[in-house]
């Protein structure tokens, strides 16, 4: 949750901690941002008129893009603290469910979830370039290094993945202070150069930005495509509010990444203004030629920070599509014993590997991955500005015509930044757009496989009521122990009951209905954790309440709870499954055949109910049976 006001070393903490995770990735964009104006597939001559005017219009897209629109506004619109797409989609659900006059939160609800899909794509490209354009500082030093700098690229991305089953705990004390190393130098390195060519901070004046688009025309929206770079990773800002709160994270940002940001772009303009050829690299020739080898270390070390932040953000992400039912369950590690937040999915990590490993062999330099970088996240600032215009009507309840003037505001700058990245689907964008597609598909299919799945179900089950009054009539065969019964579904009984009885013939002397529910909040709280409900002599019903940022642990909870006055007794507690085996069929059921069979594929896929809620394996009996969607 938003961290209450923090003040002194709980700030400064909290703030150190900020550096080193939300800003990674917008930090390391200095390493090939400015190079992609000139020297890229859509660079530009190097002449006076073109540097003022894309260090102003670098400037203003951190100040607007990322202080004003990210820091003021969209960072208003918290869950209880927590940011992201799925918070977003969360806050309207909540509003459609109570009635809100304003219309059509469904729709953005699916809006926010192609959002969250794209997040992926661009969760494979930032590892790959932004470590390729760290190590490729090697060449500068001496051509010699070019042939090795790919081989040495994909040896630091796998090192870096294969420590993520370690977890980052250790790594993250580090985070922050190499990161305010690595600002620090951004500076020194920056402002040394101005102070050799003055004349460049004339560029603040966003006249030079008007005067570049008067002079290049159409060429100049192929140009803001590669400015786009410097404000890629905006979205972290607001999806790891939660970690942070929002005060250390704008303190972070105006007291030193933005200064340190703008003072080495100013630095390489006033290099690029004195020497043009060094457009081929403006970042590392900013440096004396004994420093090269050094900053090389120092900004592989930064990228790699920046890559961890990107793969943390996957796995997060993964667990918020699982608990929301967007995902089927899956392997999830939890790393730390006092950080929750820390978690390792091995399903996702070695899947974005793979692809890393695949866009590094592919496009073979930063410049060329740098064509296939951004239409995701710009995509992603299209759809954030949007859905935020929604939570102003629906939960902030903001007068149609203040929120309409938002939205335009941030459609202008936004909408403008999406076209020039659209012109670099050919060269490449097109791959995370494919990758959001697909994931995508795979959300909303298991969704709606799911619904599907308990309409089929939900034709013979019996509700609960009359269940209790037959078997008040007719009592089976106890036998001692208590044995508890998931279920989706609270009002009715579920099948694995209903199958004992049917093949057993016994009831034990107490039987648990276990209801699991996630609810739309990062965090429950242990005090709303359980409910228990006394249905008679018998039977109870027991409702555990999750959010969507925590992960189920059935046994630790159970384990502490007192049922008729005795306590659930692990060794003497037999958990009861259901196992559905599915079969696609051609029968009309709102859902296409191939989206029928995509989903018992990831069905029989899925992490079975014994390891996702973490239940003792010997004491689990699964009941299946066969059902047709």
């Amino acid at each position: 949750m938003e961290k209450a006001h923090p003040r002194g070393r709980a700030l400064a903490a909290l703030t150190l901690g900020a550096l080193g995770v939300v800003y990674g990735d917008i930090g390391t964009s200095p390493l090939y941002a400015m190079r992609e104006c000139f020297y890229g597939q859509n660079g530009i001559e190097a002449d006076p008129t073109n540097v003022l005017g894309v260090l102003s219009l670098i400037s203003w897209s951190l100040i607007l893009v990322v202080t004003v629109k990210y820091l003021f506004f969209v960072m208003r619109a918290d869950n209880e603290g927590e940011g992201g797409m799925f918070a977003l989609s969360a806050l309207l659900s909540r509003a459609a469910a109570r009635g809100t006059r304003f219309k059509g939160n469904a729709k953005f609800v699916a809006v926010a979830l192609f959002g969250a899909a794209l997040f992926y794509g661009d969760g494979m490209i930032t590892p790959a370039i932004s470590v390729l354009s760290a190590v490729e500082g090697l060449e500068v030093a001496t051509p010699l290094f070019k042939p090795y700098v790919v081989p040495i690229a994909i040896v630091i991305l796998v090192g870096l993945f294969l420590f993520q089953r370690r977890g980052t705990g250790r790594v993250g004390e580090v985070f922050g202070p190499i990161t305010v190393v690595w600002f620090v130098t951004l500076s020194v390195l920056g402002l040394a150069s101005i102070l050799r060519t003055p004349g460049v901070l004339w560029a603040l004046n966003p006249v030079h930005a008007w005067h570049f688009f008067a002079a290049n025309g159409g060429r100049g929206l192929l140009v803001l495509g590669a400015v786009f770079l410097v404000i890629t990773g905006s979205e972290a800002l607001y999806a790891d509010m939660g970690h942070f709160g929002r005060r250390p994270i704008r303190l972070a940002w105006l007291g030193l990444v933005l200064p340190s940001l703008l003072i080495n772009y100013y630095g390489q303009g006033a290099l690029v203004l004195r020497e043009p050829s060094s457009v081929e690299n403006p970042f590392y020739l900013l440096a004396p030629s004994w420093a090269v080898y050094p900053l090389v270390v120092l900004a592989t070390m930064a990228t790699v920070i920046a890559s961890q932040a990107v793969i943390s953000g996957a796995f997060s992400l993964t667990r918020q599509a699982v608990q929301l039912g967007y995902l089927p369950r899956m392997e999830i590690r939890h790393t730390s014993g006092e950080h929750r937040g820390q978690i390792y999915v091995p399903w996702v990590n070695w899947l974005l590997l793979v692809c890393v490993v695949l866009l590094v062999l592919g496009f073979g330099s930063s410049s060329d991955l740098a064509a296939a970088y951004g239409i995701a996240v710009a995509t992603d600032m299209v759809i954030t500005a949007v859905l935020v215009f929604a939570t102003a009507r629906s939960v902030w309840n903001w007068h149609p015509l203040g929120a309409a003037v938002m939205l335009v505001a941030f459609l202008a700058i936004d909408l403008s930044f999406f076209a020039a990245n659209s012109i670099k689907i050919p060269q490449g964008g097109y791959f995370p757009l494919m990758v959001g597609a697909t994931v995508f598909v795979l959300l909303t299919t298991w969704k709606r496989g799911r619904a599907l799945l308990y309409e089929r179900m939900a034709s013979g089950m019996l509700p609960i009521d009359t269940f209790l009054a037959s078997v008040g009539r007719h009592m089976p065969t106890r036998v001692p122990g208590t044995a508890v019964f998931m279920t989706g579904n609270p009002g009715v009984v579920p099948h694995a009951l209903l199958h004992n009885l049917k093949h057993n013939k016994v009831l034990h002397e107490r039987v648990i209905f276990l209801n699991v529910i996630t609810e739309e909040k990062p965090y429950s709280g242990e005090e709303h954790r359980m409910g228990v409900e006394r249905l008679d002599d018998v039977f109870w019903r027991i409702t555990l309440h999750y959010g969507f940022m925590e992960s189920p642990d059935v046994m630790s909870v159970l384990a502490g709870c007192k049922i008729g006055g005795a306590a659930i007794e692990p060794m003497d507690t037999s958990f009861f499954l259901g196992r559905e085996n599915l079969i696609a069929t051609r029968k009309k059921g709102g859902v296409g055949y191939w989206r029928k069979s995509l989903f018992v594929v990831i069905s029989r896929n899925a992490v079975g109910a014994t390891s996702f809620f973490k239940l003792p394996p010997n004491r689990v009996v699964e009941l299946g049976q066969q059902l047709e969607l």
